[in-house]
């Protein structure tokens, strides 16, 4: 930048009247210290500040997964002062192309929240080895600067199960998700294990949405299921989800358990309870670690026994759960926590 303007300044000086000529150095010297000065304090503010991105595979509004990882996003502005960025992805492609562009403007950490960014992930991060990336919802360590963060969502989707296992009256449960993830299906199966531990005989309907989108094709899918006779229904559907809410709101009797986020408030007369990550908590657990120079590249698993993940029932709902049910949730809670209780040890293959 000196030299930029230093060359410009010895031309002007020259080719304009004398008499100008030692104004205009003044103001030109005068330019070209202001300039510097301000290109320092610009460089010092980049260098001293802790940036952190993150990359969805869906809207933030959606009130579910997204939204709960963006909620961690803007805990790490508020707790650590840092400086933050948000972009939502759709295909492979972009993973890796906003992964890249992170990495080349310096930031420090970047989310790539889902099991679907692993691969971006693994080829993006040995490009820039001083950003730390992290893939939520699955994936190993995979370098100095790639970790995965799991989290054991078996566990309150085991005791969702034993809430709907011991409340159906038709004896017909249904599962829907977004698209067919191994996170999203391991966690199916321990709903469907807690649903026959209640009840022995009962049947779960499956299905997938095909997106994580699209409310309208979510709604079809759950009015499928409780025309089958399904009167509970555990969606994990982001924003799909949102359709099987409205379909239970037309069908008196049906309950639907939250997923991701705490969905208690969403559709407080149809939702029973949520299955929880708390993703603020974790998410700024792992910044703080990366910001003080703690982290170490692992894969960060959360369970029950971190209180990262939990069944939260709905208190305006609570009521209507048996008190021979709650109990039982609350033994297999006990269980789960001191590792006696494998959610996927009675879950049938699918």
């Amino acid at each position: 930048m000196k030299s930029r303007l230093r060359g410009w300044l010895s031309t002007a000086v020259h080719t304009l009247p004398n008499v100008r000529r030692a104004t205009l150095a003044l103001r030109g010297a005068l330019l070209i210290t202001a300039a510097t000065a301000g290109c320092a304090k610009k460089d010092a503010a980049d260098g001293g500040s802790f940036r952190v991105a993150l990359l969805t595979p869906g809207p933030i509004s959606d009130q579910s997964w997204n939204g709960g990882a963006y909620q961690g996003l803007l805990r790490i502005r508020d707790s650590l002062g840092a400086q933050i960025s948000h972009i939502q992805t759709k295909t492979p492609g972009e993973f890796e192309e906003n992964f890249r562009q992170y990495g080349a403007q310096g930031y420090d950490l970047v989310f790539g929240h889902g099991f679907e960014f692993q691969e971006a992930a693994a080829r993006v991060g040995p490009e820039y080895p001083k950003t730390m990336y992290i893939v939520t919802a699955g994936g190993a360590s995979t370098g100095n600067n790639v970790a995965g963060m799991v989290f054991g969502f078996e566990d309150p989707s085991y005791l969702a199960g034993l809430v709907a296992g011991g409340m159906t009256k038709s004896g017909v449960v249904g599962v829907i998700g977004g698209t067919e993830l191994p996170p999203v299906r391991s966690s199916f199966r321990a709903f469907e294990a807690g649903v026959k531990a209640a009840r022995p005989g009962a049947r779960v309907l499956w299905s997938f949405v095909g997106n994580w989108d699209d409310a309208a094709a979510g709604k079809e899918q759950a009015l499928a299921q409780i025309a089958q006779g399904a009167d509970f229904v555990f969606q994990n559907a982001d924003a799909a989800g949102l359709g099987v809410f409205q379909a239970a709101r037309e069908r008196k009797g049906v309950y639907v358990f939250g997923s991701n986020s705490n969905q208690n408030g969403v559709a407080p007369d149809v939702v029973i309870g949520s299955v929880v990550i708390d993703l603020p908590h974790a998410f700024l657990t792992v910044a703080r670690e990366v910001k003080e120079g703690r982290f170490t590249a692992r894969t960060i698993r959360l369970a029950t026994s971190s209180d990262v993940v939990t069944w939260v029932p709905n208190p305006a709902l609570e009521s209507r759960i048996p008190a021979a049910v709650r109990t039982r949730v609350d033994s297999a809670r006990a269980a789960l926590r001191a590792g006696t209780l494998d959610p996927l040890a009675g879950a049938p293959e699918r």
